[in-house]
């Protein structure tokens, strides 16, 4: 699928011999319900999962963010990273779980304006603050705050963008196959125009 070359570290599940790995998935399982292949191989690295979770916790717990406006976050970095994985998760999750609007989903997977002008704003300070490295222009925080969004919740899309970027990046390591749950909502980089990370 993509040049990245491929880890070849094997997936994990709860009958590892490792007691701190069984642990970590125990946790992910209780969090999620069952254990995510991209769970399965991200926690080779205890330490990367544990750090993972406890983050996506805090960010879908303590943002101030609606469902739909979070998973409008996840979606639109996952799309960035160009993540085939979180792109059909996120998809599939803010389908069926967060309330967002199918058009709005889409308009994020193929890398069109969102309609909605304060998911759209949330999308576009999203956006610019991970293709800008943090370095968003004046204009970009204006606009997040003139949608409705609290200065506070700026830090809270670092937050979110660094939570994907450990799964992002351990998914282009991986080539992690997307979960038959998540199937439906298939996505490749190249179908939408997305940067290859």
């Amino acid at each position: 699928m993509s040049p990245t070359p491929t880890l070849t570290l094997p997936a994990h599940d709860l009958t590892s011999e490792s007691p701190r790995t069984r642990g970590v998935l125990e946790q992910a399982k209780k969090q999620v319900g069952f254990i995510p292949n991209m769970y399965a191989r991200m926690v080779n690295s205890p330490g990367l999962l544990e750090t993972y979770l406890f983050g996506y916790d805090r960010f879908r717990k303590e943002s101030g963010f609606t469902p739909a406006e979070q998973e409008v976050v996840f979606l639109t970095i996952s799309r960035e990273n160009g993540c085939h994985y979180c792109v059909a998760a996120h998809s599939t999750l803010a389908d069926k779980f967060s309330g967002v609007p199918r058009e709005v989903t889409d308009a994020i997977r193929d890398g069109d304006p969102v309609l909605d002008p304060k998911l759209r704003a949330l999308s576009e300070f999203t956006r610019a603050l991970l293709s800008k490295r943090g370095f968003a222009e004046q204009s970009d925080l204006q606009r997040f705050v003139a949608a409705g969004y609290r200065e506070e919740q700026a830090l809270e899309v670092v937050l979110a963008i660094s939570v994907k970027t450990l799964s992002n990046w351990s998914n282009h390591l991986f080539d992690t196959p997307v979960d038959p749950m998540f199937a439906d909502r298939a996505w490749e980089p190249a179908e939408a125009g997305a940067h290859s990370a």
